[in-house]
Order: structure tokens, then C-alpha cells, then sequence
């Protein structure tokens, strides 16, 4: 239905609790590496819990690898601080691509330059939310407007 794409992800526990939340959904989940930590980390396991068996995922060595999967005609969201377009106002379509950044620096400027770029509002102090939550929030927009449940 929807692709959730952790791109360079740093922690375990946050690509656990991801796949956690594709696995509920029955999004699909793109790994592009290099990561920090290795896929079976306890931690992974830990957040992921029993959900890994129900996970579809995919790896890829680099984001060329990624584009080259999901072809040409494929839609890709990036969601960083930097965006001005608020994460609901797309309409999204079966087969998208949500991309989110690496934990302690976000998506690249020259990654941002390739999708369209989406943000969340944070009227309150900080500098942005934690990665987990964010590929959260995309996904559940994403497959509210779908009408996946």
C-alpha cells in the first residue's frame, strides 16, 4: 500500500519500533544503508517485538538502489525541518514513498533536492520529533487518506 523509507538510519530501537508500526499498517519498509548498528541488534528485535515475521522489508546498498527499485514513475516524500509543506496536504497514492532522515542530522541536501518535501508543525520548543514517531505520523496520514482500516 504505502512505503515507509529509513534512510542511513542510526538507531536500532528506532528502526525496530518502525517496523513495528509497518507491520500494523501492511506498509512496506526500505532500509538504505549504511546504518549505525547491525539488523540484528537486540534492540531491533526488542522495539520491533513479535511483528518482524509479519514485515515486509527491503534493503538497499544506497538511495540509487532505492530509486532503481521503485521505478521511474514512482512519488517520494521526504519529511524534514526544512520543508514548509505540511505533511497533510498531499494526497497520497497507493505506492508512495515516505522518506525519512537519519536521527542526528536529517535527509541530506542533495536528498531533499529529489522529493517533495513535507514537515510537521512543532509549535513548541525543539528541533524536531524523534524519528519513530515522525515515520509514524507520515504512515497513519498517509493510509487515513487511503482509507487502508
Amino acid at each position: 500500500m504505502i512505503h515507509v523509507v529509513l534512510f542511513e538510519p542510526e538507531m536500532a530501537g528506532n528502526v525496530g519500533s518502525v517496523a513495528r508500526t509497518c507491520a500494523v499498517l501492511g506498509a512496506t519498509l526500505h532500509l538504505v544503508r549504511p546504518f549505525g548498528f547491525h539488523l540484528r541488534d537486540a534492540a531491533v528485535q526488542r522495539s520491533a517485538m513479535d511483528y518482524l515475521e509479519h514485515l515486509n522489508w527491503h534493503e538497499h546498498r544506497d538511495w540509487q538502489a532505492l530509486r532503481d527499485f521503485a521505478g521511474p514513475q514512482a512519488r517520494f516524500f521526504g519529511f524534514s525541518a526544512h520543508a514548509t509543506r505540511r505533511y497533510t496536504e498531499p494526497r497520497y497514492q497507493p505506492g508512495d514513498y515516505l522518506v525519512f532522515g537519519p536521527e542526528s542530522r536529517g535527509l541530506p541536501a542533495w536528498l531533499r533536492a529529489e522529493v517533495d518535501l513535507l514537515t510537521f508543525p512543532m509549535p513548541g520548543q525543539g528541533r524536531s520529533l524523534n524519528l519513530a514517531v515522525s515515520a509514524a505520523v507520515g504512515a497513519f496520514e498517509a493510509m487515513r487518506q487511503l482509507h487502508a482500516w
